[in-house]
C-alpha cells in the first residue's frame, strides 16, 4: 500500500515546515560561528526526526541502523540573494509524482539569482489543496534538479521550502535542500521536479544521497 494518504502527506509537510522555518534563516554576511550553529541545530533536528518512529520516512531496518544523514559541509556560498517575481494568473496543473498520484500545483512566482557566475531561475509553486488550510496559506515549494543528481545527491532531485515573501528581495539557502521522502522509502509518493527547474550547476550543499536498504522489511 502506498503511503500517499492525506494523513501521511500532512505529516510530512508539517515536519518539513517545522524544521525549515522554526530555525531562523542565516543572514548573508553574518558571523560564521552563528551560521555554523544555525546549520548544526537544523541538522540535529532533522536527524532526530529520522530516528523517531512517528516521523521517520525510513524503512524499519534502515531506521534501526540510522545514525545521521550525510550532508555537504555547510557553505555560505550556497546562501544566495535572489529576486522574487510574482507570476499571477497562472493555471493550476497536475505535477507528476513517483506514483500514479498527481498533485495539483500552480506556479506562484520565480526566483532569479546568480551562482557560480551563472544567471539562474527557479519556479516557485503553491499546492492547491493546501490553500484551504490556514496553517499552510504561506507555504510555497521549490522542487529542483541539478548537476550533482545521481552522483553525490539523489537522482530524482531535491526540494527547498519557501514562504510567500514580503518583498522581492529574498534568500535561498541550499544548505537546507532536502530529499523527497521517496529517496528513503519508495512507498512514498513524491512530486517530480519539473524540467524547467533544472539547474546547470552542481549544488554541493544540503543533504546528499542516501543508501537505501534492499530489504523489503517495512
Amino acid at each position: 500500500m502506498q503511503l500517499n494518504s492525506l494523513k501521511m502527506n500532512r505529516l510530512a509537510i508539517k515536519l518539513v515546515l517545522f524544521l525549515i522555518f522554526s530555525i531562523p534563516f542565516a543572514v548573508l554576511g553574518q558571523n560564521d560561528v552563528v551560521f555554523q550553529e544555525n546549520i548544526k541545530t537544523y541538522r540535529d533536528s532533522v536527524n532526530q526526526s529520522f530516528k523517531d518512529a512517528e516521523t521517520s520516512p525510513l524503512k524499519k531496518k534502515d531506521r534501526k541502523a540510522f545514525t545521521e544523514l550525510n550532508f555537504f559541509k555547510p557553505d555560505t556560498a550556497y546562501q544566495v540573494r535572489a529576486k522574487f517575481v510574482r507570476t499571477p494568473a497562472e493555471n493550476p496543473f497536475a505535477m507528476p509524482t513517483t506514483t500514479q498520484r498527481e498533485a495539483m500545483y500552480v506556479k506562484y512566482g520565480e526566483v532569479h539569482f546568480t551562482l557560480e557566475g551563472k544567471d539562474l531561475k527557479l519556479n516557485v509553486y503553491q499546492n492547491e489543496r493546501l490553500l484551504s488550510e490556514p496553517e499552510y496559506v504561506n507555504y510555497l515549494f521549490i522542487p529542483f534538479t541539478d548537476a550533482s543528481n545521481g552522483k553525490t545527491t539523489y537522482g530524482g532531485g531535491r526540494y527547498l521550502d519557501f514562504k510567500i515573501p514580503k518583498s522581492e528581495n529574498v534568500m535561498l539557502d541550499f544548505n537546507k535542500a532536502y530529499n523527497p521522502y521517496c529517496a528513503y522509502n519508495p512507498r512514498y509518493s513524491c512530486p517530480i521536479p519539473p524540467a524547467e527547474n533544472n539547474l546547470e550547476v552542481a549544488i554541493k550543499a544540503g543533504v546528499k544521497k542516501f543508501e537505501i536498504s534492499s530489504s523489503n522489511e517495512d
